[in-house]
């Protein structure tokens, strides 16, 4: 009953920092690198809790479960921070003094590391029952590491290895457990935000409906009487004027018929469509854009990726995203399309540019109303991408770095052709 007590209280000091993450920090902090901090060193607390507060059994032996915030410090927040975590583990365990212990510390440690950060990305790009699948491997191979190595330096013995068998199903369970609460509260963080992008799309459809088409008409008639004084024998600066004025009508007629995309209702017609064929078509229309901003555009599409979608709503976004990516090299350079199928039955469309990137306050806002890096971007021709994206129950992820470039990463439900 004591070990199962002291086995409780290190449950208790392992949860500590992902409640105070998703309660303080992850509202507050925005910036990707001071979460990563403050989270390394929450984890980091966790473990000299976790170590301060054993199980102790026979012969002084001592068990913990530093292990789990190791792991969930490498896996979310990256290799370094776990390097960091390590290190902290080795030198509070020094504290007590050389002895086996630190040895089996250490040998543990250099059998299950490389392994932790062989998947640390893989882990990052999987769905959250692969998650789960990975987090209480790695929990395990940890415990019967642990097992095997104190068990060739002092023995076996069954009073110990009942201990040690306990140890290994506590740590499984806890590692579960916690892996599937950080994923759910993700989850639940990720779907208020959603709600609160869904409330504004509303209020902007209410509004567009009402004023979109009140403002066009007069543009349209003033349009049109520009037209008309646009007679060959004018000034050649009158006829700049009259040039400039119809341009500006053009792009203020472009930008409501933005707002009337997100306004109006949808007439999408849904059905089974190749992926590959609609990529193959948009690359085709993009290329003279890509010509005269001395763009190259390289292609890696697979056959026969079959998804329910609206063919014209689909082509409208990923050209949206190409004419994006080749805008975002001001110098030129290579834009990268590729379209493969995944082994858990997901469409990936890649779409990776060589442009000036983004940080991630920005990385965080793209997509948002009103939003845009362009000088004269209005931001909505990515909000109803994204829109449509979401409306074929795709998912889009975003890495990009300043100076280096950008990665749109989507992914749709395939089907059967």
């Amino acid at each position: 009953m004591s070990i199962l007590k002291d086995f409780l209280l290190q449950f208790t000091l392992m949860v500590i920092p992902i409640f105070s993450y998703f309660t303080f920090i992850l509202e507050k902090v925005k910036e990707d690198r001071a979460i990563k901090m403050f989270m390394t060193l929450l984890w980091g607390v966790s473990i000299l809790l976790c170590m301060s507060f054993p199980v102790e059994y026979g012969g002084g032996a001592r068990l913990d479960i530093r292990f789990i915030p190791l792991l969930f410090g490498t896996l979310y927040l990256g290799v370094w921070p776990g390097v960091f975590l390590s290190f902290l583990i080795i030198l509070y365990r020094l504290t007590f003094g050389i002895s086996m212990g630190v040895v089996t510390t250490v040998d543990v440690l250099i059998l299950t590391l490389p392994v932790i950060f062989y998947v640390q990305r893989l882990f990052l790009r999987v769905n959250r029952d692969r998650r789960i699948m990975i987090a209480t491997g790695l929990s395990f191979l940890y415990c019967l590491c642990g097992m095997m190595v104190f068990g060739g330096m002092n023995g076996f013995s069954i009073p110990v290895l009942k201990v040690q068998v306990i140890h290994l199903i506590f740590t499984i369970a806890v590692t579960g457990f916690c892996t599937v609460l950080i994923e759910k509260i993700h989850e639940i963080h990720e779907l208020r935000l959603e709600v609160q992008d869904t409330e504004r799309f509303r209020v902007i459809s209410e509004l567009t409906g009402v004023f979109a088409h009140e403002i066009r008409n007069p543009m349209q008639v003033s349009r049109g009487f520009l037209q008309l004084l646009d007679d060959p024998d004018l000034p050649y600066r009158q006829k700049e004027y009259i040039k400039l004025s119809i341009e500006e009508l053009d792009r203020a007629n472009e930008i409501i018929h933005d707002f009337l995309a997100l306004g109006k209702p949808s007439n999408s017609t849904y059905g089974t469509i190749n992926v590959s064929e609609q990529l193959k078509r948009t690359a085709a229309l993009i290329q003279t854009f890509n010509v005269n901003h001395q763009v190259e555009l390289q292609i890696d599409i697979q056959d026969d990726c079959w998804m329910k979608a609206d063919p014209q709503k689909l082509n409208q976004s990923l050209l949206n995203f190409l004419k994006n990516a080749v805008e975002s090299m001001p110098n030129g350079g290579t834009v990268s399309l590729s379209c493969h199928q995944t082994i858990d039955g997901h469409i990936r469309i890649t779409v990776k540019d060589q442009g000036v990137g983004m940080n991630p306050k920005q990385v965080q806002r793209i997509g948002s109303p009103y939003y845009s890096l362009k000088e004269n971007g209005t931001g909505l021709g990515m909000m109803v991408s994204y829109q449509i994206i979401r409306s074929f129950n795709g998912k889009i992820r975003v890495e990009s770095e300043e100076g280096v470039g950008t990665e749109f990463v989507i992914e749709f439900p395939s089907v059967q052709a």
